[in-house]
């Protein structure tokens, strides 16, 4: 922690000082910001450096820790705050722009939980950004998709991290004035709102298409849009009113489109297409192959046949580029572009992101519940999936699922998932495998879009015994989504230990080794072979896991968007429990790869005898409405 000040002299200083800026209290120009500003331009920063005065803080911890030192573009000076959770700094940009991503440099003494706020006239703030559970370190928060357009950038305190203040090296903002309705030909489309149907990341979202940024030589990772694997991806503009487009720019990364549609719309739902590449060109774009790093981007000047007119824009790709790497020829990038400009007259700078969903009103109840009292499996609730037949082999897990009593039953007022060994005795989807086990999901039985999900569970301990109990999108099967666009939520997932469990999300951005997890020891003791309930709910804003009721993960929809990728929990997900044996997950930890990847000879001999299985008590699905 770097030297402080004495605490009496710091009192006396911040006695006498009620509101510091960074330097001489001058009158701010008309124009608080320079004449050009480019998209990779620090607006606060630039807009410091033209008026000192700009920038405004709650206090300091001395006067060597002022305001104005977040925002000189030196990162070894900063700003400290006085030492108050409800600290705050300010910046006047001097012009209203459509703010794209806020990137904190924090020093030692970070904000555990503040919030990042817009204003159009310093007076009326909006959050963009909530943190609840900072770490420090550099955070960037991505505005897209929501409105962020003001004048006035804002971080509020709400806790600190240490005994001191808030203590940052860096503030900057980055985005641009929209471009407003025009009589004259412009592109219309600088800083207007974009969308799409897929992005890879939060740092790649569709937002970076109109930011007026692309490489001189169309090659880098340099402000872009990109997709999956997948030929089914779109990008649109909203020109914020009806235009008369003439022209189209776009400016591709190496990963460009072979082939695609030109379409305009007036409700950005329903298209009309107005271009399409000729054979010729599309022959000639697929012939183009080479290797990604010989590979470098294009400019298509696209001068439309006659004048068209719609408010929104859309580039929907056909078909992706082909690369050498090193052998054979296939398509493996999504789409990649730089820049979506829009030539024409028209439009309105009011374009504007809508409102983001905001959590449900009512209360809850049970629309699914299980309590495994009958006979055997109830199968109008539940579908046994069979490995080769409803899914194919997964994480290089040693086990094939089947529909077996052997494997799924019902007994004594709970479900049995249970694990058998034999040599080279099961063949399922073109494998033999040694060992089967059980997987049981609601699948076209009850597909379900936000509630509270919870089930009562005893576990197996042993290294590589991995049972589950989570959520999986319904378009999964989808092959214009798949995984992870579909989603994934972990409600708890178990890979031998005694002692831990651990929550997780997966979707684009975030997915695999990349979620967003926890793990959790249990709360009031205990371990996972005794009984245990495990729980998620699901909002339009948050997802929140329990262990036992206790809160043991909470990640909002902000935060997830803002500093990871796109949000895919907004349609029907479907419950799954499973016991899966050895693979990826508990490899990691564990180490092993012989005698099967994951899973010790010690842990075959438990499943050879007879003792292997995951046990539920009961599931429970609660919604409102």
């Amino acid at each position: 922690m770097p030297s402080r000040v004495p605490r009496t002299l710091l009192a006396a200083a911040l006695s006498t000082v009620a509101l510091l800026t960074a330097g001489p209290l001058l009158a701010a120009p008309a124009h608080a910001a320079p004449a050009v500003a480019t998209w990779d331009t620090d607006r606060a920063a630039a807009a410091y450096a033209v008026n000192p005065a700009a920038v405004t803080a709650s206090g300091s911890e001395n006067a060597g820790t002022a305001p104005g030192l977040a925002f000189d573009g030196n990162g070894s000076t900063r700003w400290s705050s006085n030492f108050a959770d409800d600290a705050w700094i300010r910046v006047d940009l001097g012009s209203t722009i459509r703010v794209d991503h806020v990137t904190l440099d924090w020093e030692a003494a970070y904000g555990k939980r503040y919030v990042l706020e817009i204003s159009k006239n310093g007076t009326d703030w909006t959050p963009f950004y909530t943190e609840t559970a900072g770490t420090g370190g550099s955070v960037t928060a991505h505005a897209y998709p929501q409105e962020v357009t003001g004048r006035y950038v804002r971080l509020r305190g709400l806790e600190r991290a240490t005994p001191w203040g808030y203590s940052l090296f860096n503030f900057r903002v980055y985005g641009g004035e929209p471009a407003p309705a025009s009589t004259t030909r412009t592109n219309l489309a600088l800083n207007h709102p974009a969308y799409t149907n897929f992005y890879q990341d939060a740092g790649h979202s569709p937002a970076a298409v109109t930011d007026g940024g692309w490489p001189a030589d169309l090659k880098g990772d340099t402000s872009r849009w990109s997709t999956d694997w997948n030929a089914d991806r779109w990008v649109s503009v909203d020109l914020g009113a009806q235009s008369t487009i003439d022209t189209v720019d776009l400016y591709w990364e190496s990963a460009y489109a072979v082939e695609y549609l030109l379409q305009v719309s007036d409700d950005n739902r329903t298209w009309h297409t107005v271009y399409e590449p000729s054979a010729t060109d599309i022959a000639a774009r697929r012939a183009n192959v080479k290797s990604p790093g010989d590979a470098a981007g294009l400019h298509d000047t696209v001068k439309l046949p006659s004048p068209a007119t719609g408010r929104y824009v859309r580039m929907l790709g056909k078909e992706r580029r082909s690369f050498y790497n090193p052998a054979p020829a296939t398509a493996q990038f999504g789409y990649s572009l730089y820049e979506f400009q829009v030539w024409g007259t028209g439009g309105s700078a009011a374009a504007a992101y809508p409102a983001l969903p905001a959590d449900q009103p009512g209360t809850y109840r049970t629309t699914f519940f299980d309590d495994f009292t009958g006979a055997g499996l109830d199968r109008s609730k539940w579908r046994v999936v069979r490995t080769g037949t409803e899914m194919g082999p997964v994480n290089g897990e040693s086990q094939a699922y089947v529909d077996s009593t052997d494997n799924v039953r019902v007994a004594n007022g709970a479900l049995l998932l249970q694990a058998k060994y034999c040599k080279g005795c099961t063949k399922a989807g073109g494998g033999t495998y040694d060992f089967t086990s059980g997987r049981i999901d609601t699948n076209t039985h009850f597909d379900f879009t936000y509630g509270r999900v919870s089930a009562r569970m005893k576990l197996p301990v042993g290294d590589g015994f991995w049972p589950a109990f989570w959520l999986l999108g319904s378009n999964v099967d989808d092959p214009s989504v798949s995984w992870p666009a579909s989603g994934e939520t972990d409600i708890m997932e178990n890979i031998g230990y005694g002692d831990w469990t651990s929550t997780a999300l997966h979707g684009p951005g975030y997915s695999a080794d990349g979620n967003i997890g926890a793990r959790q020891t249990y709360p009031a003791g205990g371990t996972a072979d005794q009984w245990h309930t495990y729980a998620v709910e699901w909002t339009p804003t948050a997802m929140r896991f329990y262990v036992d009721d206790h809160l043991v993960q909470e990640t909002t929809r902000n935060v997830l968007e803002s500093t990871r990728g796109q949000w895919v929990y907004d349609h029907n997900q479907y419950v799954i429990l499973n016991l899966a044996l050895g693979g990826a997950y508990p490899a990691g930890w564990n180490k092993v790869t012989s005698p099967y990847w994951g899973l010790p000879q010690s842990s075959v001999d438990k499943i050879a005898g007879g003792g292997v299985r995951a046990e539920v008590d009961w599931v429970r699905v609660e919604q409102k409405g």
